[in-house]
């Protein structure tokens, strides 16, 4: 089997490992139960949980379907990034080179369990839907935030900075220049596709809220 499908059957299975062990470590099914008693009926809410269960095995096909579409776009934006600097990587190469990067944000999921189950055990649907591991988000807090300024502050975080350099590193070392090269081809690609996807999410929060 081709090492970049290995790779990639690996990182699809941890992030769904750890998915679910998040979801039993901090009882998910309750958070969401007390969340929503307040709002509806025990009835309603029995209902989506019967519908949740139903269903969960699609969640389970659609997560590394969207992970693969994810890493496909963010291969194709660095290649022509490459293309714009003169310089060439095989996709199949780049390809390899997102994937070991992505395995990074597998920390955010452990980071964000252990807090939730050591740290802070009484929490709420909304703490952990806003709370991203070592983010700016974390500093300022959510509460008060209007909800167009939430997603921007989650992804300035030091995971999304490591996911930078370890972009620019592994392909500074592919095109045999140093790791300044890699990182203005990440900047003018990544970078600017990243800028536009958050100023996206920004304005269908502005105009959804």
């Amino acid at each position: 089997m081709n090492k970049n499908y290995i790779l990639f059957i690996t990182l699809a299975s941890l992030l769904t490992f750890f998915g679910y062990l998040t979801k039993q470590l901090l009882s998910i099914d309750e958070v969401l139960i007390n969340s929503l008693a307040e709002r509806i009926s025990y009835e309603q809410i029995t209902q989506i949980l019967i519908f949740q269960k139903k269903w969960y095995w699609v969640s389970l096909i659609i997560s590394p379907i969207l992970l693969l579409l994810k890493v496909f776009i963010i291969t194709a934006i660095i290649d022509a990034g490459c293309f714009f600097f003169s310089r060439e990587i095989k996709y199949k190469k780049l390809f390899n080179i997102v994937v070991k990067a992505e395995f990074v944000f597998l920390l955010v999921i452990v980071f964000k369990t252990v807090w939730f189950y050591a740290f802070q055990p009484n929490f709420t649907l909304e703490d952990l839907q806003n709370f991203y591991p070592l983010s700016a988000l974390n500093i300022i807090g959510y509460q008060g935030l209007d909800a167009w300024f939430v997603y921007p502050f989650q992804v300035l975080n030091l995971f999304e900075i490591a996911y930078w350099f370890i972009l620019a590193y592994l392909i500074g070392k592919e095109i045999n220049e140093n790791i300044d090269k890699g990182f203005s081809i990440v900047a003018s690609s990544y970078g600017v596709g990243l800028l536009i996807w958050v100023v996206g999410v920004m304005f269908l929060t502005l105009n959804m809220s």
